[in-house]
């Protein structure tokens, strides 16, 4: 039986006024993309089952990204770049860099890294799902893990090692490789945060803040490349050379 036809003019209005805007659209599509694909990853999951949890047809994810190419650069445009980012979840290296930006103007090696490792850390705590997409993509040769390696990544090293440059031509950092000095740093809130999102949740290994953390990697680091720090087994190696050196040297005829 038909219903009544102003009822069903009403019906209509109100399903066209609820309808999302073509950019609302687009950013559940990627949200409910980056679930499906942390959960499943890329190989195990159909543009078919990633409209199904969007409530779609197919045939609006492709209206929205023609290819699969343009949704895993939507992706990355969405969590690691500037395209998408909000106030709630910015991109991490613009975020990086104005954690910093005071800190190293007045050249405070210390709030510089601490600022940075923490603010690190509390992305990857807010985000675990994007941790467990980059996982995925680099495990299954994924191309978003290149994309995220090119727009996040290198930058990352360009303007930690930058920094670090700089601070060697003032003499506070010794000689060492930027990039290695960047990879161990960066290797430390890594690893943390992947303990604490893959295999520690409960943080029974090491339960302190994000805080605590970010203050303990950066003093590692800060021992191991400031100029003026010199290693205690390294000076007590040197001393022993030295006594060792006058044990055996001639004494001098009187």
């Amino acid at each position: 039986m038909r219903g009544h036809p102003k009822r069903q003019k009403v019906v209509s209005a109100a399903i066209v006024g609820g309808r999302m805007t073509g950019g609302d659209r687009r950013r559940q599509i990627v949200n409910v993309a980056i679930r499906i694909f942390s959960e499943r990853g890329f190989r195990g999951t159909t543009t078919k089952e990633i409209a199904v949890a969007a409530g779609v047809s197919e045939a609006i994810i492709f209206r929205h990204f023609a290819t699969k190419d343009e949704l895993y650069s939507a992706i990355i445009d969405h969590k690691a770049c500037s395209g998408d980012a909000t106030n709630e979840n910015p991109a991490l290296v613009e975020t990086v860099k104005c954690v910093a930006a005071e800190a190293i103007e007045r050249k405070d090696d210390r709030a510089v890294f601490e600022g940075i490792a923490r603010s690190m850390m509390e992305h990857h705590d807010r985000d675990p799902e994007f941790l467990r997409l980059l996982l995925y993509s680099a495990l299954e040769g994924h191309q978003l893990a290149q994309m995220f390696w090119d727009r996040n990544v290198l930058l990352m090293y360009e303007f930690l090692g930058g920094y670090i440059r700089d601070r060697q031509r003032d003499g506070a950092f010794r000689d060492v490789d930027p990039v290695v000095a960047v990879r161990a740093f960066s290797g430390m809130i890594i690893h943390h945060s992947l303990n604490n999102t893959l295999w520690d949740r409960q943080r029974k290994l090491l339960g302190i803040s994000n805080g605590d953390a970010a203050r303990e990697f950066t003093g590692i680091l800060l021992r191991g490349i400031a100029e003026n720090h010199r290693p205690a087994a390294a000076s007590r190696a040197e001393s022993g050379k030295r006594s060792a050196t006058a044990a055996i040297r001639p004494k001098k005829k009187k």
